[in-house]
């Protein structure tokens, strides 16, 4: 019986040259196949479990011994004999140790791998370093080295309590990063189970609203009676970033719109912003009045570089720092960029009768109710000619 059982031995396995079976005994078989290097050889289980017949690999005659191979074999008769089909119970494991594995991936793994993988989809090149900053700061010292599985609410509430008072807006973006990092692992099968940085219907039960913790600080704005002063001393400054300045006032545009302007954009009196470079994602056009013209056709005469305000360095638009420098020069370091924008929306609602849906179109606002979003298919475009003009008209005091 014994010979029956061991057919094989290692002399005879490390001659045998000639593709084929080789039968052990009891199910093991040597199997022998063509190669480039030479004969193949490798170790195969057969077996039959709920009438079907079945073929199980169990590894490489330089892997495993003719000894180790039959105790593999003997391990799988014995599933075999208690209704344990081998094939399906080394898939099972392998899977466990790969979900084990996943599950150990850390915080800050997950984190690095997420901005990596959508930083080229975000339309500021600053935004992926704004997230790396805020989670080095506030996330990383308390769970960036725990596994992404283990992250609980406690670990959140540790993270959001000591800013979320203090600083309310950085403690809601912390928040909301980390949450969308762990529906990203989730995702990829890093960890089970409900998010722990939720908002609505979790951490809502925990903190404040951050609206009732500090008001939201808007961007420093000139009221629009003091603005055909501040236009007057502004065009007797000389240089790129008092001519990008007057052009954003006078377009009422957002500040990376204005500084990232390629003069592909312009198309005889109509500024188009391609929809990439938008804050709601569509394509933007902009009336242009004769002094915005006038100031594209001087910069397009001093430089020849791709874009209408020029910086430092070749080929590169100017910075946002370069208008804050100006307008501390002019001994207005209270206003911001960003503020002129609200400058004329209140000279829109104050001192004209242009509706308000005109001035929220000129400022590219998205609209937020959603009905209304998808019957306004237009753009306003011919009344907007009409609504700049006159603001240009007010900015030059007249």
């Amino acid at each position: 019986m014994v010979l029956l059982l061991h057919r094989l031995c290692a002399l005879k396995v490390s001659k045998i040259t000639e593709p084929g079976y080789y039968a052990d005994g009891d199910g093991l078989y040597l199997q022998v196949t063509t190669g480039d290097g030479g004969p193949a050889k490798s170790w195969l289980f057969r077996y039959s479990l709920n009438q079907k017949r079945r073929e199980m690999g169990l590894g490489a005659l330089a892997t495993y011994s003719l000894a180790e191979a039959r105790d593999l074999a003997k391990a799988c008769r014995q599933s075999v004999n208690q209704g344990i089909d081998p094939i399906d119970a080394r898939q099972a494991a392998r899977a466990k140790t790969a979900l084990d594995a996943a599950k150990s991936v850390t915080f800050k793994v997950c984190a690095e791998k997420y901005i990596a993988s959508h930083k080229a989809a975000w339309k500021n090149k600053k935004h992926g370093a704004q997230w790396t900053a805020t989670l080095e700061t506030y996330a990383y010292p308390t769970i960036g080295d725990l596994p992404v599985q283990s992250i609980e609410t406690g670990h959140i509430s540790d993270i959001l309590e000591p800013i979320w008072s203090t600083k309310a807006e950085t403690a809601a973006r912390v928040r909301g990063r980390i949450e969308v990092i762990l529906d990203w692992a989730k995702v990829r099968g890093f960890r089970t189970g409900d998010n722990p940085a939720r908002w609505r219907g979790h951490l809502d039960k925990l903190f404040p609203a951050r609206s009732r913790v500090r008001k939201v600080k808007h961007h420093a704005a000139l009221p629009y009676a003091e603005l055909p002063a501040f236009m007057t001393l502004l065009r007797d400054e000389n240089g790129v970033a008092a001519r990008a300045l007057e052009f954003l006032i006078l377009t009422a545009a957002r500040t990376s719109e204005v500084l990232e302007l390629p003069h592909a954009e312009i198309k005889d009196d109509v500024w188009i912003v391609d929809a990439s470079r938008m804050k709601a994602g569509r394509e933007h056009r902009v009336p242009l009045c004769a002094r915005a013209l006038e100031i594209v056709a001087e910069m397009k005469r001093l430089y020849t570089e791709p874009y209408v305000f020029p910086g430092l360095k070749l080929n590169k638009p100017l910075s946002n720092m370069a208008l804050l420098v100006l307008l501390e020069r002019m001994g207005r370091s209270d206003l911001t960029t960003h503020g002129f924008r609200s400058t004329f929306k209140d000279w829109v609602s104050e001192t004209t009768d242009y509706p308000s849906e005109l001035s929220e179109m000129a400022l590219a606002h998205a609209v937020e109710d959603k009905v209304e979003a998808a019957y306004r298919r237009g753009d306003l475009f011919n009344k907007r000619v009409a609504l700049m003009r006159d603001w240009s008209k007010f900015c030059d005091g007249r």
